[in-house]
């Protein structure tokens, strides 16, 4: 009775089950059975014919008895068998009904996100083993497969096999139980009566919770508000089954370090123990990036020291538009000063801006080095001599710079250097760790300043524990692996290269050059940037971002496109080249 974007359960699965010329349907009811059999009615009479079975003591027992109280029908049929809290496509039934073999299970190769029973099958999909909760092993999750929990059972089976062995086992352990018990003990006969019919692309999903509720709604959202419930997440797509995400921004290669092994070697000493404090964490992250204690301090990601940031500094603020959002909505939108570059692709200069700020004149002046969405770079001289007319004219410049590493050239562009820094007591240098290092689950960022009162302020402006154990011990054994990460930043560069190559031979997208990791696009006309993001999303599973709703832009369709591995950048392109095709 559950409602999925308006949409009950009961209602969605018995309007797919009326399409497949079925004798009858059999439902088995439990809590609240009077209000589910009032709300079905006598709507589907001309299509289905609907039988109810209760279980009173739905309280105390579980699917195995429900199950055997419809044990007589279960015989006197071939029969599908579904559980009640699932959502799924309409093609997967008929995947079923379709297929040769009269008893099948459908599975689903194993995804983090999934729980409940497992299996595993051999070369010929004969289900050798049913894994309960009991028994699973994280270490053997690449051979195992999720049940769905939709069956197909043949007459004889039911009869001859699964309701023999159902009555035995109720009799002998109880009714709490589960009827995949019984599956598990028919898989021990190596009768291979019962085989899998893996899934591939199908999308289907089980609730059984309010989270569950949440991720079903975005996954079978209808086509007007799929993409405002994706992007509304913010993050977390590692719960959505095989999903691309082409939105989020990250070095795809540093994970591949073994900085990730030892972290997880030590795991369980890290949630289980507490941080150091905020004093024990900026010597840690001196240490890591070669700047004073004085000069720095963590974060719980950069977004904890962005808020604290523009909270704290009075006066108006110079940003340059289309931007990275995060900054402008901490403040008062009366006290934004923007420029929106002229230049072809949304190119500018430390000129232009100079230029610019000079006659409109800013308290303090964001620049975001890569800029966020459009990929322009201004050369680390440049960016010090815009350093240096802010010092001229009374302006606290601060840079954002985490997506420098990205940058060809990369180890001479940082700006996190206390030579630089003094040398600019005004400045203040952002840096979000989450991006370039691949490693946005610790929470990690980093802000630096010659302006020691400045930095004094915002350590007692943030908690003394704002970062995690997870953050901690990357900071603390990073320097071991330092060569894996330069070794990670130049596979970058060079995939980016390539990357960009191919980009462009889509013909609808228009690609601006980028020193980030991510390319801004322009969609061109017929297509639209919606159209697009919804039609990858469809299709492929694959998630871009639709920027063409941002401040400062022109009217025209933009997207956003991340830098991923090279594996998952061809999956892309091969679904934008067949887009493209059909144009």
């Amino acid at each position: 009775m559950v409602e999925v974007n308006g949409e009950r359960l009961i209602d969605r699965m018995l309007g797919q089950l009326s399409s497949l010329g079925l004798s009858r349907v059999v439902i088995v009811t439990g809590y609240c059975g009077a209000s589910l059999r009032a709300h079905i009615g006598t709507r589907y009479d001309d299509c289905l014919r609907i039988e109810y079975v209760d279980n009173p003591l739905y309280e105390t027992t579980n699917n195995i008895y429900s199950l055997a109280l419809a044990k007589e029908q279960l015989q006197e049929d071939d029969t599908l068998l579904l559980e009640s809290d699932l959502i799924f496509d309409d093609s997967i039934l008929r995947l079923l009904t379709d297929a040769p073999h009269p008893n099948l299970a459908l599975v689903a190769k194993y995804e983090r996100w999934m729980d409940g029973t497992m299996v595993r099958i051999d070369a010929e999909n004969n289900i050798v083993n049913f894994v309960p909760k009991a028994a699973f092993r994280f270490k053997d999750t690449a051979l195992y497969y999720k049940t769905v929990n939709i069956y197909k059972f043949s007459k004889t089976f039911s009869q001859t096999k699964y309701v023999p062995f159902l009555e035995a086992y109720t009799k002998s352990v109880g009714n709490n139980e589960y009827y995949e018990n019984v599956l598990r003990i028919l898989s021990f006969l190596d009768s291979h009566d019962l085989k899998a019919l893996p899934l591939t692309d199908e999308k289907w999903y089980e609730i059984d919770d309010k989270q569950d509720l949440d991720i079903a709604e975005a996954l079978f959202a209808e086509e007007k508000d799929i993409i405002r419930k994706y992007y509304g997440r913010f993050g977390g797509f590692w719960r959505f089954p095989k999903m691309l995400d082409f939105c989020y921004l990250v070095n795809p290669f540093f994970g591949e370090s073994r900085i990730i092994d030892e972290m997880e070697a030590f795991f369980r000493t890290l949630i289980a123990e507490y941080p150091s404090g905020m004093k024990v964490n900026t010597l840690i992250a001196s240490k890591c990036w070669g700047v004073k204690e004085e000069h720095i301090i963590p974060g719980n990601g950069a977004a904890e020291l962005i808020k604290a940031l523009m909270e704290l500094l009075p006066g108006t603020l110079g940003v340059v538009r289309p931007t990275f959002e995060e900054y402008p909505n901490r403040r008062d939108p009366k006290s934004l000063i923007a420029f929106i570059p002229t230049r072809p692709d949304y190119r500018y200069t430390a000129q232009d801006l100079i230029d610019y700020f000079g006659k409109h004149r800013p308290d303090n002046l964001l620049l975001i080095n890569p800029d966020n969405p459009s990929g322009n770079f201004i050369a680390r001289e440049e960016v010090l001599r815009l350093a240096s007319w802010c010092d001229r004219e009374g302006i606290r410049l601060i840079v954002d710079e985490s997506f420098v590493d990205f940058s060809k050239g990369y180890r001479d562009n940082t700006l996190l250097n206390d030579t630089l820094l003094e040398a600019h007591p005004q400045m203040v240098v952002m840096k979000s760790i989450s991006k370039s290092y691949g490693v946005p689950g610790i929470r990690l960022g980093l802000l630096c300043s010659a302006d020691e009162p400045l930095i004094s302020r915002m350590k007692k402006m943030v908690s003394i524990w704002n970062i995690n154990s997870f953050a901690e011990y990357f900071m603390q054994i990073f320097s071991k692996y330092e060569k894996d990460y330069h070794h990670a930043c130049e596979r970058f560069l060079a995939e980016r290269d390539d990357f960009e190559k191919r980009l462009q031979q889509v013909p609808f997208l228009h690609v601006m050059p980028s020193q980030a990791n991510y390319f801004l696009c322009e969609v061109l006309p017929p297509m639209t940037a919606r159209q697009l993001v919804l039609t990858m999303l469809k299709r492929h599973n694959i998630l871009m971002r639709d920027c063409s709703d941002k401040t400062g832009f022109d009217g025209k369709q933009y997207i956003r496109i991340a830098v991923r591995n090279h594996e998952d950048n061809a999956r892309l392109i091969e679904g934008l080249l067949e887009l493209g095709n059909k144009i």
